[in-house]
């Protein structure tokens, strides 16, 4: 990786660590400058042997924008070694990797192509199921203090994704994603979001990815079987080992989950 910047932040995820943000030196750093350092950082990946099997977009929900410092969605790769199905006794490990939180989403997987300008109705056609699942997202820089640059350069604070069960995307059930409350209630305290606080959706998320997918260099079209998961309806909160979280929804079409840390 000839950016040393690519390097400094993939040798931080290896190891379990943290850096500065990289606006701490560069406050000029554009939204575009971190999709390329992202983009090496990709490549080194695939050639040591991970396989892309999905996209996260981050930061997609406007309410916490403040809390984070950011202006913009984001979006980065997930992994094969990351990315699994919640077992059916709900415990499951924390990555090792620095100050994680924990977000509710709603998880799609695809059965064609979708491209930039499709609508609603198109996107729709090109779902194979629809899925509520937990992100864990990390920060490779300290407190969580960075820029939205910073983030996308970061990998897009990624860290694993757990899917739920996989539910058909009916009209009905992809009309709810938009109008849902949800509530997470953890060890110390309960949160609360919606659907439309998802850039007003989360199919309007996976639209907004779509126009934004060219922004990382080399990055390819969505292809079927992959997995996107379109940013947290709640602001994400720390775990750790032993934490359980629930989650429950205002609509019988989507189904809440319960998840212990290990």
């Amino acid at each position: 990786m000839p950016d040393p910047r690519a390097a400094a932040l993939l040798a931080a995820f290896d190891g379990n660590a943290q850096i500065d943000p990289l606006t701490q030196d560069d406050p000029a750093l554009t939204l575009d400058a971190g999709y390329a350092i992202s983009s090496e950082i990709d490549a080194f990946r695939l050639a040591r042997g991970e396989r892309h099997v999905g996209r996260k977009i981050g930061f997609t929900n406007t309410s916490i924008w403040p809390i984070y410092n950011v202006d913009a969605p984001v979006w980065g790769w997930m992994y094969d070694h990351g990315v699994n199905d919640i077992p059916s006794g709900g415990v499951i490990p924390l990555p090792a990797l620095p100050e994680p939180r924990i977000e509710p989403e709603i998880v799609f997987g695809f059965k064609a192509t979708p491209t930039p300008g499709m609508d609603l109705e198109a996107l729709a056609e090109c779902l194979e199921w629809v899925a509520h699942g937990f992100e864990i997202v990390i920060s490779l820089y300290p407190n969580w203090r960075f820029t939205a640059p910073d983030s996308v350069a970061a990998m897009a604070m990624h860290g694993a994704l757990w899917i739920g069960d996989r539910l058909d995307p009916t009209p009905d059930r992809l009309a709810a994603l938009k109008t849902c409350a949800i509530r997470l209630e953890g060890p110390s305290e309960t949160l609360t979001g919606s659907g439309a606080d998802v850039l007003g959706g989360p199919l309007l998320a996976l639209q907004y990815l779509l126009g934004q997918i060219e922004r990382m260099p080399n990055a390819t079209p969505i292809q079927p079987a992959e997995i996107v998961t379109t940013g947290t309806l709640t602001d994400a909160r720390p775990i750790t080992s032993g934490d359980t979280c629930s989650t429950h929804f205002d609509t019988p079409l989507l189904n809440g989950l319960t998840v212990r840390f290990a």
